[in-house]
């Protein structure tokens, strides 16, 4: 299914001569953060939930509250990690749609985009999460992927997952039968490898090296 198929119109959009009113029933009737306000088919901008609700005088438009809307839209061309961002840098459920002469066209919902994230091939594939971390300068997505691949694994997909001033750390997704030789590599070319896994050899020597050393000071 492609991204654009879940672009939704059930909720129509308000205008500027809609009452407050009209909006405030449309935030009790719906769990949204915020509703669309278009004018000869142009988006103005997104009333906030949370803003509607202190509006007193429910007969006065909206024309009269432009100052409280937020302004945040996406195209059709977004991909879900774009949405995913969008979502959360706005701390709304809802994203307007505007198509390539910038009219508006619909919206997205958070839980339909979530929904297509977690049902991707790139969480549901038969992988492994493996996260790393490196100083900033010496960070390098090619030697990521050549890592992998010269063990014979495939990387689905990375993201950038943390980072500070010095570190970033690297979310990999991994189809591997050898995926102790893939840290191993890493390790080699100074990664901290932050993900613990079952077959990690290294770790379990270290813990048989500790376990050993405290048998010693105990005795």
């Amino acid at each position: 299914m492609k991204i654009n198929d879940f672009i939704l119109k059930e909720i129509k959009a308000l205008t500027l001569n809609s009452s407050v009113k009209s909006a405030q029933q449309v935030c009790k009737d719906l769990p949204i953060t915020h509703i669309p306000v278009v004018e000869d088919g142009k988006l103005i901008g997104c009333l906030p939930e949370s803003d509607i609700q202190t509006i007193e005088n429910k007969n006065r438009t909206l024309n009269e509250y432009t100052y409280m809307f937020d302004h945040f839209y996406t195209n059709e061309k977004a991909t879900l990690l774009d949405l995913i961002a969008l979502f959360a840098d706005n701390d709304s459920n809802l994203i307007p749609v505007l198509d390539k002469n910038l009219n508006y066209v619909g919206y997205y919902e958070l839980s339909d985009i979530l929904d297509a994230f977690a049902n991707s091939p790139f969480i549901h594939n038969e992988s492994q999460t493996l996260i790393i971390d490196k100083p900033k300068s010496d960070y390098s997505m090619s030697q990521i992927t050549q890592i992998v691949e010269t063990n014979n694994g495939k990387l689905l997909g990375a993201y950038i997952s943390s980072e500070n001033i010095d570190n970033i750390e690297v979310t990999l997704r991994i189809v591997s039968e050898e995926i102790n030789e893939i840290i191993q590599t890493f390790r080699r070319y100074d990664y901290n490898v932050i993900t613990q896994h079952e077959d990690d050899f290294y770790l379990e020597e270290l813990k048989h090296r500790a376990a050993y050393l405290r048998k010693y000071l105990d005795m």
